[in-house]
């Protein structure tokens, strides 16, 4: 039983895991906090993430006792941490800020209630987030490694090699925007606020993800597995400037959904040529960007030109940041023991890579 935290970036999240099962799960989210600015604001960030803290771990712990009845005499902090095995929180890639007040939480807890101390990579949780389980251990997910894991997220966009358990190596990444991070940039260049993905996602599938504008597919041609995105938000951003702004609001669902095929399609391009490469058929998609039914559609497409098969976060909540996904890796390393030998070390690494 692992009490998890995650603070890297704009959700302040706390969640109870027994293995790959999620107990209990507990979120706050300052996505309108940030709105107004149209992106995150790291002062604000933390602050939000201090005052919330101590009330997201006490719903975790409301939560667990509720569903294992389990009676509590003062705080339900104090009667979950007596089932509690270890405490783990994600140390890295995130917000410096905004990782420094879930680190010094956990840290508080597992020096308090005299727990072992875990440290997880926040893409790690993501990879992880496919392999969840509800409280009655549905799904029933059967883990047969080698994977190939593309991560899409907001900060990342990563194509890994897994060869067993918390085993990495890194076949392509982003080298300059992530997937999620251009979709919000193609949406403020449409006129929309943050964050941006779900709204190209709403306005490419009224028009049927139709592709109109026939923007490039960047490194297509290249044979290594790095991605680029930059120069496609330039190709829309050189697209706009020749339109009439009548003629963008026209447009706008065709913009936005031959925007969102690019990215989809340089995704495709690149995981295609991994399972090539690698022989290996079994995926693993996790990260924000997964919400997305129409993304998810073609890596099932993908997956069954090769026989293969594609494995997703189970749940909606387990695509964006939370707290589960970092139980569930920080439980195969309670098994292996891997534990932070000094806790009092422990410190944000906001560049953290997987490798």
């Amino acid at each position: 039983m692992i009490l998890s935290i995650d603070t890297s970036a704009d959700e302040t999240a706390v969640a109870i895991t027994e293995g790959r099962n999620i107990v209990s799960n507990a979120l706050y989210s300052q996505i309108l906090l940030h709105k107004q600015w149209g992106g995150i604001v790291p002062s604000l960030a933390k602050r939000a993430h201090q005052e919330r803290i101590d009330l997201v771990v006490e719903e975790a712990c409301e939560k667990l006792l509720s569903h294992k009845k389990i009676k509590k005499n003062k705080t339900a902090l104090e009667a979950a941490m007596k089932t509690v095995d270890a405490v783990a929180v994600t140390y890295g890639p995130g917000l410096a800020v905004a990782l420094e007040v879930g680190i010094d939480k956990a840290k508080e807890l597992a020096k308090k209630y005299k727990k072992p101390l875990i440290g997880v990579n926040h893409l790690e949780g993501h990879i992880y987030s496919c392999f969840a389980q509800n409280r009655s251990g549905n799904p029933k997910t059967k883990i047969e490694f080698p994977y190939l894991a593309l991560i899409v997220s907001g900060g990342h966009t990563e194509l890994v090699y897994l060869k067993d358990h918390l085993t990495y190596e890194i076949l392509g990444e982003t080298l300059d925007d992530a997937a999620g991070e251009a979709l919000d940039k193609a949406a403020k260049l449409l006129g929309f606020g943050y964050p941006g993905g779900p709204v190209i996602e709403r306005l490419a599938s009224s028009v049927k993800n139709k592709d109109s504008h026939g923007l490039p597919r960047p490194m297509k041609k290249s044979d290594n597995l790095d991605f680029s995105f930059s120069g496609l938000k330039t190709a829309l951003y050189y697209l706009l400037q020749k339109m009439e702004k009548k003629e963008i609001n026209k447009q706008v669902k065709h913009l936005a959904s031959s925007f969102q095929e690019a990215v989809f399609e340089s995704l495709l391009i690149k995981t295609e040529k991994a399972i090539k490469k690698t022989g290996v058929k079994r995926l693993l998609v996790g990260g924000g960007v997964v919400a997305n039914k129409h993304l998810r559609n073609y890596m099932r497409a993908l997956v069954k030109k090769y026989d293969g098969e594609v494995l997703f976060p189970p749940y909606q909540y387990l695509s964006g940041d939370n707290a589960a996904m970092i139980g569930i890796v920080a439980h195969y390393k309670f098994e292996k023991k891997q534990f932070v030998k000094k806790p009092e070390t422990l410190d944000r690494v906001p560049r953290l890579r997987l490798e």
